[in-house]
C-alpha cells in the first residue's frame, strides 16, 4: 500500500524555524544563554505578578476600592520587562492615572484573568475596556497593551502579540495568521491555535509555556537575531 507523504511546504518552514532556534539556543529552551536572553526576565515578570498582584491581592484590593493600586503595581512589574514600546507605556500610564481609567482597568483586567465567562467574552470585553480608558495622545488599544498582562499574569494560557515579529515568524513557520490591526477574538484566538501548534511541534523540546513559545517565535521574528 502507498504510504501518503505530507507535503513538503507543511514541514519546510517549522524544519528551518527549529534549526535557527537552535543555532542560537544548543540546548533548547534549557540553554544559559535562553534563559539569560530570552526567557528569565520574562518569568521574573511573572512571579512578581504572583507576589505583588495575585488573584488574591487583586480581588482584595477592588473590594477595598483601591483600583490606583492595582494600576500601579501592574505597570510597575510591566515596566521591568522591554516588552511594551516606549509610547505603549507612556499612554498606558497616562490612561490608568485618573480614577475613572484605574478603576476600569483593575475591574476589568480581573474580569478578563479570572471571570468564568468564555474565552472569547472576557477577551471581546477587556478589548472594550482598554479601548474607553483616557487617552491623552497615543492610542491605548494596541495588540501589546491588550495582550501583555494576560501573558504575565497567566503564561500557562495567554500569549503576547508583537504585531510585526508574530507576523514574519508566521510567515516563515507557514502558519496562515489571521491577523487584523484592531484587538479582536478572531485573530487572537487564531494566535492561540499558532502558539499550540508551535508547542505540539516542539514538544521534544519540552516548552514551559507561552513564554518559551513566544520567545521561540521572537527569534524567527525579531531582527535583534537575523544571521
Amino acid at each position: 500500500m502507498a504510504v501518503a507523504m505530507r507535503p513538503a511546504r507543511a514541514t519546510k518552514g517549522p524544519a528551518k524555524c527549529r534549526r535557527k532556534f537552535l543555532r542560537f539556543f544548543p540546548k533548547g529552551f534549557y540553554d544559559p544563554k535562553y534563559i539569560d536572553w530570552e526567557r528569565g526576565y520574562k518569568w521574573e515578570a511573572h512571579e512578581r505578578w504572583e507576589e505583588m498582584l495575585g488573584r488574591d491581592s487583586h480581588r482584595a484590593l477592588i473590594e477595598e476600592g483601591n483600583y490606583s493600586e492595582v494600576a500601579r503595581r501592574a505597570v510597575t512589574i510591566e515596566s521591568r520587562t522591554n516588552l511594551l514600546f516606549s509610547f505603549e507605556k507612556m499612554a498606558l500610564r497616562d490612561a490608568v492615572k485618573p480614577r475613572v481609567g484605574a478603576k476600569a482597568f483593575a475591574e476589568g483586567l480581573y474580569e478578563f484573568l479570572y471571570a468564568r465567562d468564555s474565552d472569547q467574552v472576557r477577551f471581546e470585553r477587556w478589548c472594550e475596556i482598554v479601548a474607553g480608558l483616557p487617552r491623552r495622545q497615543t492610542r491605548v488599544l494596541t495588540w501589546p497593551v491588550v495582550t501583555i498582562f494576560g501573558f504575565i499574569a497567566l503564561p500557562d494560557i495567554h500569549f503576547f502579540l508583537k504585531p510585526m515579529v508574530t507576523r514574519i515568524a508566521a510567515r516563515e513557520y507557514g502558519f496562515d495568521f489571521n491577523y487584523r490591526p484592531r484587538p479582536n477574538w478572531e485573530t487572537y484566538s487564531n494566535l492561540l491555535e499558532f502558539a499550540r501548534t508551535v508547542s505540539s511541534d516542539l514538544r521534544d523540546l519540552r516548552p514551559r509555556d507561552m513564554i518559551d513559545i513566544q520567545s521561540f517565535l521572537w527569534v524567527q521574528g525579531s531582527d535583534e537575531y537575523e544571521e
